[in-house]
């Protein structure tokens, strides 16, 4: 696609939900879409970003099934219970939310098209917080394009 005289839009922002942790899933797609509407961006991105080091995002299909799969994948690859220096240096118990929430990555990146989100029929954008207690969890966005 050339573009020729038009003026790149930016929206940013971001959003603040209450998590129960422990690998908690929370379907965020509403709230992106409904900003990628809001920023009036036709043709770009929409990037998501989760800060702080013990939560992720990804895109899923957002069902009971899957959610339990999901859950049992990180038990099998990364076990609450297992040794890590990170409990043994700072006694908080969350060594295993770190490595997991490094795995998955804190954000994604997703097109834009006629000024919707570019998912799949069955693909949800999800926050995981996987640390071990509650928390109060921030995750920003930026719509760009034209």
């Amino acid at each position: 696609m050339e573009l020729r005289h038009n003026t790149v839009k930016v929206h940013t922002g971001q959003r603040e939900i209450s998590t129960q942790g422990r690998g908690e899933m929370i379907d965020i797609t509403p709230f992106v879409s409904s900003e990628v509407e809001a920023s009036l961006v036709s043709e770009g991105t929409a990037t998501v970003f989760v800060p702080g080091a013990t939560a992720g995002l990804t895109t899923i299909e957002f069902e009971d099934g899957l959610v339990r799969d999901f859950s049992s994948l990180w038990e099998r690859l990364v076990p609450e219970n297992d040794h890590y220096a990170h409990n043994a240096r700072w006694g908080d118990g969350n060594g295993h939310s770190h490595v997991r929430a490094s795995l998955l990555g804190p954000s994604l990146v997703i097109p834009v098209t006629k000024g919707r989100l570019t998912l799949g029929t069955w693909q949800q954008i999800i926050l995981v917080d996987f640390d071990n207690r509650p928390r109060k969890r921030r995750f920003v966005f930026q719509i760009m394009g034209i």
